[in-house]
């Protein structure tokens, strides 16, 4: 998973992509007693949409070619329908932009965000870079069922981890009864990250032994899925309330690069309401 050139990387994304978008979806109609060895796009098909020979971009799915243009991004963007996230995610491996700013450095939590965690009457965690996490509040670890010594261990210099939390500990699989999409959301940012981060050996490492340690974690890395989620409705099966479905908000902080504050909440007068106040009394009590 990781010492992969970013013309290697763009190659995997476009195959990726490739196999993801069906002829159907396009507009392609099959030809009579067409037996097609592959679920997406030919090669071929895709070069003809984009505008390119099939050899040249047969080089890029290779990682042969390192000159790409602006013009060859957006056509082949625009033949495989990518999302913005997507597209941006392909301008940035095409191009090996050098790193967001903050690279190399550990994520430290400034006090008044660590006060606006601890004042918050929502669920809320601050979640790092390589998904640490870097502070909550008593609901906030509640809501994620962490332990008396994960919580203990944040601000440590080995604090927990959530994606090696959602994969690699069988608790999350009841926790989340979308754990699935949970999955795929936490795969996506680390897509991002990695191709942001080029140059951060830890994220890297976190990666390798989450697709050394989780068949899931392989499987959907492989597919590379690249979406910013900011926003969504999370369920949760939770062992000390039961059902809950949550608006859960994602607040990127731009003078902390990396860091993410999660706010989770219910919407007023509902049953998952009721449970999360609970919860939240049980945490503080």
């Amino acid at each position: 998973m990781t010492g992969k050139s970013s013309s290697e990387e763009l190659g995997e994304f476009l195959r990726a992509r490739r196999a993801a978008v069906t002829p159907q979806e396009l507009g392609i109609q099959p030809s009579y007693g067409d037996r097609r060895r592959v679920p997406g796009l030919r090669r071929e098909e895709l070069a003809e949409l984009a505008g390119l020979s099939t050899t040249y971009y047969t080089r890029l799915e290779r990682g042969e070619s390192h000159q790409v243009s602006d013009a060859i991004l957006d056509a082949l963007a625009r033949a495989l329908k990518l999302s913005p996230d997507e597209r941006a995610h392909l301008h940035r491996l095409a191009r090996a932009l050098p790193p967001v700013r903050g690279t190399g450095h550990e994520d430290r939590v400034r006090g008044p965000i660590r006060d606006l965690v601890d004042n918050s009457a929502s669920a809320a965690v601050l979640v790092g870079r390589r998904t640490d996490i870097l502070a909550g509040n008593p609901l906030g670890y509640a809501l994620w069922g962490l332990t008396g010594d994960e919580i203990a261990a944040v601000g440590t210099p080995q604090p927990p981890n959530q994606a090696r939390r959602v994969f690699l500990d069988p608790r999350s699989r009841a926790l989340f009864a979308d754990w699935g999409r949970q999955a795929e959301d936490l795969v996506s940012y680390l897509r991002l990250a990695t191709a942001e981060r080029p140059d951060d050996l830890a994220l890297h490492q976190l990666v390798s032994e989450l697709a050394a340690g989780s068949d899931d974690f392989a499987r959907l890395w492989r597919a590379h899925p690249v979406r910013d989620c900011l926003h969504t409705v999370r369920r949760y099966q939770h062992p000390v309330v039961g059902a809950l479905e949550l608006n859960e908000e994602i607040l990127r902080l731009p003078d902390d690069p990396g860091q993410r504050l999660i706010i989770s909440a219910a919407q007023a007068g509902t049953p998952s309401a009721d449970r999360l106040a609970l919860l939240g009394s049980l945490a503080t009590g």
